[in-house]
């Protein structure tokens, strides 16, 4: 029987992804990882099984990261170089000239019964890996840590239309490959 520490252990690669896509910074990420794992060894009993240890465990990484963040504004990290050359194309193929769809978006069934099933999540995550760094972070910021648009702008030195262009990118790459990873339908 794989013990509690074990299975904690089994979680921490993914733990450290997630917090080097949003710290930037791998001193930062270690020490937000350490702590999340050192507070789930501190009261196992929390736990409950009243979820999935992965979910549980990026909950408790969520508040560590944010506070991380936030202690640690006055820092400056290394600027990310990254550019979005494809964000254009991208835009090119799903809209036309007016700002129409090229082709009506597909059918996505119902919303919730598709939300209940452990594999959309899974392939998700995939997407979510999938996108370019920069995309990935300001996306995982403002909808998986849940932070105001301020904050995601202050912490990322955006201006607030070019987070809103950036997570408008963000979301067509999303809906593109979970149309054809999830959905089963090729773009057109």
């Amino acid at each position: 029987m794989v013990t509690f520490e074990e299975q904690l252990v089994e979680h921490r690669i993914y733990l450290m992804r997630f917090a080097r896509l949003q710290l930037r910074n791998d001193a930062w990420a270690e020490d937000v990882v350490s702590e999340t794992l050192l507070a789930a060894l501190a009261k196992p009993h929390a736990f409950g099984n009243r979820s999935q240890l992965k979910t549980w465990l990026v909950g408790i990484l969520k508040h560590k990261v944010i506070d991380q963040i936030r202690s640690n504004a006055r820092e400056v990290a290394a600027p990310d170089h990254g550019t979005d050359d494809e964000g254009d194309e991208l835009d090119r193929l799903v809209f036309k000239a007016d700002g129409h769809f090229a082709s009506p978006p597909g059918d996505w069934g119902d919303p919730q019964q598709t939300l209940q099933q452990s594999q959309f999540f899974k392939v998700l995550d995939a997407c979510v890996e999938r996108l370019p760094p920069a995309l990935g972070r300001l996306f995982l910021m403002r909808e998986w840590l849940e932070l105001s648009c301020e904050e995601v702008c202050k912490e990322l030195s955006l201006t607030p239309t070019h987070l809103y262009v950036q997570l408008h990118r963000a979301r067509l790459r999303l809906r593109e490959c979970l149309n054809i990873h999830w959905f089963g339908q090729q773009a057109s």
